[in-house]
This record gives C-alpha cells, structure tokens and sequence, in this order.
C-alpha cells in the first residue's frame, strides 16, 4: 500500500468514527460490516473533540457571567447535542435491561425496546448530574477544557479493548455488525487515552483516573457476562459514561 492509500485509508477511518459517534455532518463515511472495528483506534480522537465542544459551551457561559453549575449543565448539554445522546441512550436502555430481572432473553428484550423505563430515567439522570456537577466544581474554564477532553477521550479509549475481548451477547446488533478491533486499534486507542489522562490531569490524577477506568472496565465487563453472557452496543455506552463520569469526578476530587 501506497502513503497516499494508507493516508487515504487512516482518514476514512477518522470518518467512520466521527459519522458514528458524533452528529457531525461527515458524509459517506460509514462503510460496510466491520468498519466500524477498524475505526475504533480513532474513537479517543473523536472523543477529544466532543470534550471541546462542551469546553466552549462552558468558557461562553462563563463569559456571559452564567453560575459555574448553569455552565456546567451547558457544558453536558452541548456534548449531548454533538453526539445525538448516543452514549446516554445505551446506558439507559442498559439500566433497565439489568435492572428488570429475568432470564437473558427477557433483558435482551427490554434492552432493544425504544421506551424507556424508572432505571433509565434514574440513571440518565444521576449520569447528567453528576457529570454537570463535577464540571461545575472545577469553575476555571482552563481546568474544565483540560478535564472535558481527557474524560471523553479516555472514556471513548477502553471501548476498543472492551469491544475485542468482550464477546458480543447477541449474533445481530450494533456489537455483532461492528466487529472485532484488532489488537494494533486497541492498543493505539489505549495510547490515545493515556496520553489524553498525562495532558489534562495533573500526574496523581491521572493515574487515579486510569485505575478507575480499569476497574469500572472489569467491572462492566463482569456485569455484562453475568446478565447477558457479553456486551452489545448498549452495554458500550453505559461503559463509556461510567467511564466519563469516573474521569471528570477524580478531576473535581484532586483541586
């Protein structure tokens, strides 16, 4: 493969991956089966960018004079508009698929159904406020930026791992059409995410963070297994805000 096919290549992925994780208007960027796999190296990349967006939210709420938790709200609200949801819609529909009870097939079922239960609603809640709340804590937009773009680079960066060693729950579905990364995707979202913890966080956070994001991937990955026997794209998105919020909480606690 040439430079330029291989450059082409490693731009159709950054494509892929912002046409699936944002609301951006990238066109003709989602390809066939397992496309999505190969872009999961540039799901911190997009991450990153979304944590700007509620950085900028938060800095004009700022400068309008707005209280640090108003900005805060506006903050989460502007990543929620950029993503369309994507994340807090899986962790929701995870809430009240393990929550519910049953057998596996019955929480698979309740997991695929659009309407939204009390565990759902408690959990996109609790999500919001904690998020928003953190946020708010840090008050200097500066820190707020720096801790914005770690926690959803981060957060993004332990789904390609998840992804690959996780196996699907389910033989259809977002999980099962995405694919396998492979183990150089893993790894170059997992460097992706370290280095999103070193420059937003000061040392001792960031490593306080990444412990975290380890044990609620563990954790996760423990839960999925037990109640439906593997992840799916649902199970992704709660992953992935457990994964913000854990980031953005260690970055209040270390002021």
């Amino acid at each position: 493969m040439t430079t330029g096919a291989a450059d082409r290549g490693l731009i159709t992925e950054l494509g892929t991956g912002l046409a699936f994780l944002t609301r951006l208007p990238v066109r003709g960027a989602l390809g066939g089966e397992g496309s999505l796999a190969r872009a999961a190296w540039t799901f911190p990349i997009v991450g990153a960018l979304v944590g700007a967006f509620g950085a900028l939210a938060f800095w004009g709420a700022a400068l309008v004079g707005l209280h640090p938790f108003v900005a805060g709200v506006l903050a989460v609200a502007a990543t929620l508009l950029v993503t369309g949801a994507l994340h807090e819609d899986g962790l929701a529909d995870t809430a009240d698929g393990f929550g519910a009870g049953g057998s596996r097939e019955r929480k698979l079922e309740i997991m695929r159904d659009s309407r939204i239960g009390t565990y759902g609603v408690v959990a996109l809640v609790l999500s919001i406020l904690l998020r928003a709340g953190a946020v708010a804590s840090l008050v200097e937009p500066t820190l707020v930026a720096a801790a914005l773009i770690a926690a959803h680079a981060a957060a993004r960066a332990t789904l390609p791992a998840f992804m690959r060693f996780v196996p699907r729950a389910r033989s259809d579905g977002l999980a099962a059409g995405a694919g396998q990364p492979s183990m150089t995707g893993v790894l170059v979202a997992g460097l992706f995410g370290l280095a999103a913890l070193a420059l937003g966080l000061d040392p001792l956070t960031a490593i306080a963070a990444l412990v975290l994001l380890v044990a609620a991937a563990s954790f996760m990955a423990w839960l999925a297994l037990r109640q439906i026997g593997g992840q799916t794209g649902d199970v992704l998105g709660a992953l992935e805000q457990a994964g913000e919020i854990l980031v953005l909480l260690a970055a209040a606690s270390m002021l």
